[in-house]
C-alpha cells in the first residue's frame, strides 16, 4: 500500500535554465554601463585637460595689463660751495648738495662722464643768484627748474639732451 504521508514536503521542482539567465543579464548590463560611464568620464577629463593646456592665450584688455612703473634712477652730485651775488654789499655763500632724478642708467653714465661740465654749469648758475632769490620755497623751486634746464643741455654740439626729471636738494645752506 502506498502510503503517503500528508506531512511530507512537496518536492522542489527545479527551475528551468531559461529563468536563471535573465536574472544574471541585468547584472551584466549594469557592469557594462558603469564601465562605459567611467571610460566616458575619463575621456572627457583628458579632453578638458588637453584643451586647457593647448588653448591659445587670451588677450586681456589693455586696462587690465599694466606695466609696473620703473624704479627711479638717481645720480648724487657731490656737495659744493659757491659765492652768491652780493646783496647790498654783503658777501654770502651757498653750500649745496643735490641729487638728480634721471630717466635711466644710460643717463647716469653720460652725466658722470661729463661731470666737470655739469659742475661748471651749476657753479655759474648758482653764483649768479642772490641769497634773497633762493632762500624762499618758491625760489628753490625756480632754482630747481633752472638746474634741470642747465643739466639737460647737450654736452656736445650735435648731442642729445639729458633726460632729467627732478632735482632734490639734500643740503642747502646760505651763510
Amino acid at each position: 500500500m502506498a502510503t503517503s504521508s500528508p506531512r511530507s514536503a512537496p518536492r522542489a521542482v527545479p527551475k528551468p535554465v531559461a529563468e536563471v539567465a535573465p536574472a544574471e543579464a541585468p547584472r551584466k548590463s549594469r557592469t557594462m554601463l558603469y564601465l562605459l560611464l567611467v571610460s566616458l568620464l575619463a575621456v572627457l577629463g583628458i579632453a578638458a585637460a588637453a584643451w586647457a593646456y593647448f588653448r591659445p592665450a587670451t588677450t586681456a584688455p589693455e586696462a587690465a595689463v599694466r606695466e609696473l612703473p620703473k624704479p627711479p634712477v638717481f645720480i648724487v652730485i657731490d656737495p659744493f660751495t659757491v659765492n652768491l651775488t652780493p646783496n647790498d654789499g654783503v658777501e654770502q655763500y651757498l653750500q649745496v648738495a643735490l641729487t638728480l632724478q634721471v630717466a635711466d642708467q644710460a643717463q647716469v653714465d653720460r652725466i658722470k662722464l661729463y661731470m666737470p661740465q655739469v659742475r661748471s654749469r651749476l657753479v655759474l648758475l648758482l653764483s649768479s643768484k642772490k641769497a634773497s632769490e633762493i632762500s624762499t620755497v618758491e625760489g628753490k623751486k625756480a632754482l630747481s627748474e633752472e638746474i634741470i634746464a642747465q643739466v639737460a643741455q647737450p654736452f656736445l654740439p650735435d648731442g642729445e639732451p639729458q633726460l632729467v626729471s627732478d632735482v632734490f636738494f639734500t643740503s642747502f645752506v646760505i651763510q
